[in-house]
């Protein structure tokens, strides 16, 4: 009998296959994006911007600076494969079990939740703080926080880099947003560890109260000076970032595939994410910059902004399937804002994939070249 050809080899070869049209694709889409959008964005980066928020200095250009050694996009993503990501979700599940389900603004839930990033952050060398705000839902008065973080570095450049710690009040949110509080946090974490002196400085924030009406973010915005607001040179979001049929997306910051482009510098964050997943030969794609999560007061007020997203209720399509796997036709996250969002709703490989964009976005932002 003849051998039987080993089928994960086949399998091997056709996602292979996939990925190289997939990614000829994406880049003959992006050169002809570059191309239409270089001179605006030229104008856009050195004051367009002016109007709203007084001049801003020179937007900070990322990979121009000393990049500290083993923060290159393989060495990074090599940091992240097996990193702590699942223990925090775990501790956010236990967290949700031991109080009523959920880990909702304003609920013990959350308290705790709060506390657990908190001593992560503390173990880790930082020293978190609390903002404190009131919000209003179903005609109710509510009190909630912030918690910020932040390295060291030049106050003039500050890269904020954030995720909403809030879940719904239907269920624990493990996948949205507990794995964008993971890449966040272990990001924060990375950092210490490998011994990273910024440049500029990164915040690090942990946003209440998302899944209301994006209080939180919106009021860290509010509370910023129009100097502070010109000293933020970018702000990376990610929220979800292990659907378990889910994509790698990063937000379409210069809008040349779907026509929302963010402010002028947003296409830099694009270029550093879509980099990162290029030099490590994972497929990806850009997604909508519509201000459906914690970017958007960010952007309504001129800060560049981008980030990471794994997908929610949309459906994938067959090219989705074969380019990252999974099944097409159905919902990239069906456990969306329903109690099913747990630990066994999450995508590990994914999550690390994401985590490891966030940190390359983060490092290569926070140790950018000004001007």
């Amino acid at each position: 009998m003849a051998e039987m050809p080993d089928t994960s080899d086949v399998a091997r070869n056709m996602r292979l296959k996939a990925f190289k049209d997939w990614n000829a694709a994406q880049a003959h889409r992006r050169h002809r994006a570059r191309v239409a959008a270089a001179a605006a964005a030229v104008v856009v980066l050195f004051g367009l911007l002016a109007g709203c928020t007084g001049d801003r200095p020179d937007f900070i250009t990322p990979g121009a600076g000393p990049v500290p050694e083993g923060t290159d996009a393989r060495t990074v993503l090599e940091a992240f494969r097996g990193r702590g990501m699942m223990n925090h979700l775990k501790a956010l599940q236990r967290v949700a079990d031991e109080n009523g389900g959920n880990r909702a603004s304003g609920t013990s839930g959350y308290e705790n939740s709060a506390r657990y990033i908190e001593e992560q952050l503390r173990a880790a060398g930082y020293s978190p703080v609390r903002q404190t705000f009131s919000y209003q839902r179903d005609d109710e008065t509510l009190e909630s926080f912030n918690i910020l973080a932040d390295t060291e570095g030049s106050a003039d450049y500050t890269i904020v880099v954030g995720g909403h710690l809030d879940s719904v009040r239907r269920g624990p949110g493990i996948n949205d947003n507990g794995s964008g509080v993971a890449a966040v946090l272990e990001t924060a974490r990375w950092m210490k560890e490998s011994g990273i002196k910024p440049a500029n400085r990164v915040r690090f924030a942990f946003w209440a109260a998302e899944e209301n009406d994006f209080d939180g973010s919106r009021h860290y915005v509010q509370e910023l000076s129009k100097t502070e607001i010109r000293r933020t040179a970018a702000y990376l979001n990610v929220d979800m970032a292990a659907s378990p049929n889910g994509v790698r997306s990063f937000h379409d910051g210069d809008g040349s595939d779907f026509g929302d482009a963010g402010p002028g510098g947003s296409e830099e964050i694009e270029d550093v994410f879509s980099r990162y997943f290029r030099e490590n030969s994972l497929p990806a794609e850009s997604t909508v910059f519509d201000g459906g999560s914690d970017y958007g007061p960010f952007v309504k007020v001129g800060i560049p902004s981008g980030g990471l997203f794994s997908g929610d209720v949309e459906r994938k399509t067959n090219a989705q399937a074969q380019a990252y796997g999974g099944e097409a036709g159905e919902d990239l996250d069906s456990c969306y804002h329903k109690a099913c969002d747990t630990i066994k709703n999450i995508n590990p490989e994914l999550l690390e994939d994401m985590s490891g964009a966030l940190a390359f976005a983060t490092v290569s932002f926070a140790m950018a070249q000004q001007g």
